[in-house]
């Protein structure tokens, strides 16, 4: 019997402690094909696009592999002993949690699409965790990282 709760669940039932929000003038059903495109395989513009541009990613050592029984589980597993990063995607959100817990999360609006970023936990007894790294701009990052997927999404769907 599985009583865990889900990633994305146990996200929806906390608040958001920083977001941050861009648009694609593109229909969400592009937009969704995209952003959330998880595959067992390499990480990149093509499979984990919110991970694509970490350091580990970059240097091709960010691997998706299938997570629990439950549809729609992933684990990144990253080279060296960093404990992997849990993900769960439904049809229009995508939850992350390695040192922090965060969503992408896509809908329609006049513009096109609206993609929001939330992070809803910090863990700091995680090995990824440093102190005051979310404190030292992590809003920022996470616009300026959300700017950048947006871009490559922009750029595949020629808008």
């Amino acid at each position: 019997m599985h009583t865990t709760p889900s990633l994305l669940t146990g996200l929806d039932a906390l608040p958001a402690q920083w977001e941050v929000h861009g648009t694609v003038a593109a229909p969400v059903e592009a937009v969704v094909g995209l952003l959330l495109a998880l595959a067992e395989g390499r990480v990149g513009d093509d499979n984990l696009m919110v991970l694509a541009r970490a350091s580990a990613a970059r240097q091709g050592a960010m691997t998706v592999v299938a997570g629990s029984a439950e549809a729609g589980t992933y684990r990144a597993e990253l080279a060296g002993q960093v404990e992997p990063v849990e993900i769960q995607v439904d049809g229009s959100r995508l939850a992350v949690q390695s040192w922090y817990a965060g969503v992408h999360a896509v809908t329609a609006c006049p513009e096109g699409t609206r993609v929001t970023h939330s992070v809803h936990r910090v863990l700091p007894d995680h090995p990824g965790f440093a102190p005051g790294i979310a404190d030292l701009g992590l809003r920022a990052r996470m616009a300026r990282d959300l700017h950048q997927v947006l871009g490559v999404i922009a750029d595949h769907l020629g808008c």
